[in-house]
């Protein structure tokens, strides 16, 4: 059996946030210790909890929704890449050299990048590493139509002008967002991280698994 890695963070109350957004609460509206026969909570998230995937409306005014994007992004063979040490942005000349060790020639059509040597899980770090858009560029002239990261953006937290979510609009690209890669070799993997079915919604927290290829 392949082994299954899981590069989702727990969510939980406390989890870090983007400054503002919306804080993980959960609630017990139906409780068995206090009669009910069975337990149902009630959960209170952004759409930009923890791993999550990005829905074009998210960044462009017209975009699609969350429940109109198609899924095959989000499932078949990926490579992890590594930039460790990349700051403040992971610049095309550095991607292109991982990617040529990692991939060689044959590059998938997702690409996950590491840019933490460990993630933060319990508090929020504004500096964290976000991907040059000729980057993106890069990736869309290899064919690649998902993105991933372990920061919470693909563009710096200050940013206004979302200069890399607009290329990833250009290129028709999807996006994955806070992942966990910290324990993940580089290397090739089949991903598979779907989002939920959110009609009129600009992101969806997933469960982003990797699993490894059969040798």
């Amino acid at each position: 059996m392949t082994r299954i890695i899981d590069i989702s963070p727990v969510v939980r109350p406390g989890l870090p946030v983007w400054p503002g957004d919306t804080a993980v609460d959960f609630q017990r509206t139906w409780d068995m210790g206090k009669g009910s026969p069975v337990n149902v909570s009630k959960l209170t998230v952004s759409t930009h909890t923890g791993a999550h995937a990005d829905a074009p409306l998210h960044y462009q005014a017209d975009g699609a929704d969350m429940a109109s994007v198609a899924l095959e992004p989000y499932l078949g063979e990926c490579a992890v890449v590594h930039c460790l040490g990349e700051w403040p942005v992971v610049t095309r000349l550095a991607l292109t050299r991982q990617i040529g060790l990692v991939c060689g020639e044959n590059v998938p059509e997702r690409i996950l990048i590491r840019t933490w040597r460990q993630a933060p899980r319990d508090t929020w770090d504004s500096e964290f590493t976000a991907i040059s858009p000729d980057a993106i560029d890069y990736l869309a002239s290899r064919g690649v139509v998902l993105i991933g990261v372990d920061t919470p953006s693909v563009d710096p937290e200050t940013s206004r002008t979302m200069d890399a979510h607009k290329r990833v609009a250009s290129h028709d690209m999807r996006i994955l967002e806070g992942l966990i890669l910290d324990e993940v070799d580089e290397g090739r993997y089949e991903l598979i991280a779907l989002p939920l079915k959110l009609a009129g919604l600009d992101a969806s927290p997933v469960r982003a698994v990797l699993r490894e290829l059969a040798r």
